[in-house]
């Protein structure tokens, strides 16, 4: 196949949040529509007129835009294949549907729910996989109008083969094949009229010319039903490739347990989008060397189906929170403190509205702890100290520091020279601790630890002279004055 002609599709179902999952499907299939010159389809899936919803199709949309994986068709693009909605595809599916009962490929299907429930008992009784035995393929026109008469509305069968063997090639998993006598005749149309998924996905990807359908390893067992499908109605074959389940650290299935699970939680808790593609790239697929931090031009330009894993991909937090504090250690303390400006609204640092004065000092405020966190949520926990001037001694070594016989010496040289300044800046500052080190003689830690603890509490943190010009001359020293008097 010519790489020119690689269309690939992401067909989510609108029926909640966008997973991690359904995130990490997307961008594999983005990646190669883009190393290759190809092109991503986006189609919903809304056949579950329950759950789905058009909320859940905007969210899908806005975190796929918010990732950065544009579509070049489907959706809100348009395209020569459309619609791009399967419920506004039934009519298409309908005809489909008579073609295969004309054939005789399919059937209608009169059994209740109770029946075959009975049926299901007594396989499993025998120790049998459950599949529909075929009661309905050979009822006489009498019958059919008796059910009818009933009020039992049909659904429509597939009627599967028998002694075949389902072989394919699978772009992760190489040769797959299944036994036809394992599937028993399956639903394709329910009694309402809706196809079922794995009808109308068969459909969609024929008509809409998908060359390559890159999907979960949940869906491998559902891939010989589609076969038989695009067998029956002579439709071509796609190439298929299964990617592997995402697992939490324990080893089980993804779950809430594990953390945020929808891009959405992600991008709220301040996690930065290009952060978010680098680490789902890393789940499952595997570059060539050590590197683990990648920009978008070099995943694209990596990417490759045959470094996709059949292992399933484990999904290990801490690893996002390395690759996201890189990100963020780049980034421009402006947009940081804007994803962490609700956090530290919600926290009662900051009132509703910002003034500009506010917003240049928090702006500050934020590049001073930028490189201690990981998501920009974790601001919060790191300003306290520019916020509260009640100090609090994190232990008993910090309160230690205080009681030092050269403090008095150290707190009265620092006070003067501060007091002297005209402007109170990063430089200005710099030099008055380098002035006081040098008078005292008494080296740097001396002089640094003691201001530090008198003025946070803590032994560790931004830089002193980021944090005094924020404080400014009067608080700085009124707080120092106060926490010094605790000790004494």
């Amino acid at each position: 196949m010519e790489h020119q002609h690689l269309r690939v599709r992401f067909a989510p179902s609108p029926t909640g949040p966008f997973h991690i999952g359904g995130a990490r499907s997307a961008l594999f299939n983005w990646l190669l529509a883009r190393k290759q010159g190809g092109k991503l389809i986006l189609r919903i899936e809304d056949t579950d007129l329950e759950r789905s919803s058009r909320e859940s199709e905007e969210n899908i949309k806005e975190a796929l835009r918010w990732l950065g994986l544009d579509w070049d068709e489907g959706i809100d693009k348009g395209g020569d294949f459309g619609p791009y909605r399967q419920t506004e595809r039934l009519t298409i599916y309908n005809d489909y549907t008579q073609k295969l009962l004309a054939a005789g490929m399919a059937y209608p299907c009169y059994c209740t729910e109770e029946e075959l429930e009975v049926e299901r008992q007594a396989m499993l009784d025998k120790g049998e996989t459950p599949r529909y035995t075929g009661r309905c393929l050979h009822l006489t026109q009498e019958e059919k109008a008796r059910f009818e008469a009933e009020g039992r509305k049909p659904v429509i069968r597939f009627r599967v083969p028998e002694n075949k063997q389902i072989v394919f090639k699978d772009m992760v998993r190489g040769t797959v094949s299944f036994d036809s006598n394992g599937i028993g005749d399956f639903v394709i149309v329910k009694s309402d009229g809706i196809p079922v998924y794995n009808y109308a996905v068969v459909l969609d990807d024929a008509l809409m010319n998908i060359t390559h359908v890159i999907r979960a390893e949940e869906h491998l067992s559902n891939t010989p039903r589609q076969i038989l499908i695009y067998e029956a109605l002579d439709l071509p074959l796609p190439q298929f490739g299964h990617i592997s389940l995402i697992l939490g650290k324990d080893r089980a299935k993804m779950s809430k347990r594990h953390g945020a699970t929808s891009v959405d939680q992600y991008r709220k808790l301040g996690y930065l989008p290009e952060a978010l593609v680098n680490f789902l790239a890393l789940l499952g697929w595997a570059p060539v060397g050590e590197q683990e931090i990648f920009s978008c031009s070099e995943l694209i330009e990596q990417f490759s189906m045959d470094r996709v894993a059949k292992n399933p991909a484990v999904f290990d937090v801490d690893k996002l929170n390395w690759i996201n504090a890189h990100y963020i250690k780049l980034a421009a303390p402006e947009a940081v403190m804007e994803l962490a400006l609700p956090h530290l609204q919600a926290a009662g640092y900051i009132g509703a509205t910002l003034n500009e004065e506010e917003r240049v000092w928090l702006i500050k405020v934020v590049a001073a702890v930028q490189e201690y966190i990981s998501y920009a949520a974790q601001v919060v926990d790191h300003v306290d100290i520019f916020f509260n001037d009640e100090v609090k001694f994190e232990n008993e070594e910090a309160a230690g520091i205080l009681k030092d016989p050269d403090i008095s010496k150290v707190m009265a040289a620092f006070r003067e020279k501060l007091m002297a300044l005209d402007v109170i800046d990063v430089p200005s500052v710099q030099a008055v601790l380098k002035a006081v080190v040098k008078e005292l003689k008494l080296g740097g830690k001396k002089v640094y630890m003691p201001i530090r603890v008198a003025l946070t509490g803590k032994m560790h943190g931004p830089e002193l002279f980021q944090i005094i010009p924020l404080l400014g001359r009067e608080r700085t020293l009124s707080r120092m004055e106060a926490t010094l008097a605790k000790i004494n």
